[in-house]
């Protein structure tokens, strides 16, 4: 291949190299950025390689066979693709480290203000109840703004109020921060899904949205365990403050890493546009299936573990409410399952990982019947291993068979949100009236809509997708 800085001889017949002009068409030379390679030309006989690397994707004009061909070989592609993966997962980071960073500190709030325990567990279902809410209209703004300046602001508008939560000077005020930070977090879960859907190719989506959610998993770790060992050392403001601090670094270390997009293409729309948008993806059997599942997913698990606690620390466990707490390591697993899972789908398809997954969750959740502590743990690994893998599944599979991604996956993580906040509210009522055993029931007749969901998608991962928005790389027939 032949540097554009050195003359190329042009196969027989064909056009001499043609620089193209930037975005705007003023018909200048552009210069060729370094490292520009001239050796590929369409059936025109234009270098296709040039007319890559001097112009983004959506901006050429019209697509010639084998352009997108070459785009996805060329090796800035690869490291583009990397630098999203990576400045995602540092975006799961924050976003998670930021929402449950109060989780643990509910019983020094309760202490400190003179609290109930149910106004004082509103420092976290605020948050969620208002992240899902505002999923939708940040999905909107970023269709309007772009993917990666919403994702940013919202990073750093919720870094910022974190920063606020240690000099509230009473319970009232911290809820009302806490309200809004649920609001500002919503940019990144409602946008991480279409960036990721437009800047990686089909090819290798599922290993990034397993690296993304991979992040969100160790940043909801890192969001209970390091106010948990602060406090040992220290009141509950000084924890709020260790896990903003973290969270604010992991913002910075975000915006930093985030790359432009390169698969974006605004489209301003009015309500009715939106309404329009929306109402699509709902009609979309497939999709439909998805946020279901979403749905269903997400309240099992947070069922599972918003009592698993009250399980450790009664007859007959009896364990010590901090060894109790220290069941949230467990997470871990989620972390190796996100990440493994998403290569597993590149290779194997949606819908077999995919039951694979939801059965993990069935055996986990059965094991932790039995009153042996052993058997419990391996329980809860299974189950949060088999959720977190049908989570990146799930997620993965939206991005393939959506034709408006961001309002696609601002419908899911509406789904998965609001999973959280009602069946995770509703499982407290099996819990009362039967204990472990009630909400192990309730959970397990969850799982029936799940394989009736599931039974719908068996065939969703051999259809091409429909007219998807433009992005770097034409989308292959997913394999099942």
């Amino acid at each position: 291949m032949t540097s554009l800085r050195e003359p190329a001889s042009a196969p027989a017949g064909a056009r001499p190299p043609i620089r193209t002009s930037g975005a705007q068409g003023t018909g200048e030379p552009a210069a060729p950025s370094a490292g520009a390679v001239v050796g590929e030309f369409d059936r025109a006989g234009l270098p296709v390689d040039a007319i890559a690397r001097t112009a983004p994707a959506t901006h050429l004009a019209p697509a010639r066979p084998g352009i997108h061909e070459s785009v996805a070989r060329l090796p800035g592609r690869s490291v583009h693709e990397k630098r999203v993966t990576v400045a995602l997962f540092a975006a799961g980071l924050t976003t998670f480290a930021a929402m449950y960073s109060t989780q643990s500190l509910l019983p020094s709030l309760l202490a400190a203000f003179g609290a109930t325990p149910a106004h004082a567990a509103l420092a976290v279902s605020l948050t969620t109840g208002f992240l899902a809410l505002a999923i939708i209209p940040a999905g909107v703004l970023s269709a309007r703004v772009g993917r990666t300046r919403v994702m940013i602001g919202s990073a750093v508008l919720a870094s910022a109020l974190g920063l606020l939560l240690p000099l509230v000077p009473n319970l009232d005020v911290l809820l009302a921060i806490r309200a809004v930070q649920g609001i500002a977090l919503a940019g990144v879960p409602a946008v991480a899904m279409a960036y990721l859907a437009e800047e990686v190719g089909a090819g290798g989506l599922g290993a990034a949205m397993g690296v993304y959610i991979a992040g969100t998993t160790i940043g909801g770790l890192a969001g209970r365990l390091i106010p948990s060992i602060a406090l040992g050392l220290a009141s509950w403001r000084w924890a709020e403050v260790a896990v903003s601090l973290a969270a604010a670094l992991c913002t910075v270390w975000f915006a930093r890493a985030l790359p432009p997009s390169r698969g974006f293409t605004p489209r301003p729309a009015g309500f009715g546009t939106l309404a329009g948008d929306l109402a699509r993806q709902v009609r979309h059997r497939e999709l439909l299936a998805l946020f279901g599942l979403a749905f269903l997913l997400m309240g099992s698990f947070v069922s599972v573990y918003n009592y698993l606690g009250y399980r450790l620390t009664h007859r007959p466990f009896e364990l010590p409410a901090a060894l109790a707490g220290s069941v949230f390591v467990l997470y871990l697993a989620g972390t190796v399952a996100s990440a493994y899972a998403g290569r597993l789908v590149d290779r194997r398809g949606h819908h077999r990982i995919l039951v694979a997954a939801l059965s993990l969750m069935v055996v986990g959740v059965l094991l932790t019947i039995p009153d042996h502590l052993s058997t419990v743990l391996l329980g809860i690994l299974l189950f949060t291993t088999g959720f977190f893998g049908a989570h990146t599944v799930a997620s993965a599979w939206v991005g393939t068979l959506a034709e408006n991604r961001g309002a696609a996956s601002s419908l899911y993580m509406f789904a998965y949100y609001l999973g959280s906040a009602v069946i995770g509210s509703g499982a407290g009522i099996a819990y009362a009236a039967g204990g472990w055993i009630g909400l192990v029931a309730c959970v397990a007749a969850l799982f029936v809509p799940a394989a009736l969901l599931v039974a719908g998608l068996a065939s969703a991962g051999r259809r091409v997708p429909r007219s998807p928005e433009p992005g770097p790389r034409a989308r292959p027939r997913m394999r099942d």
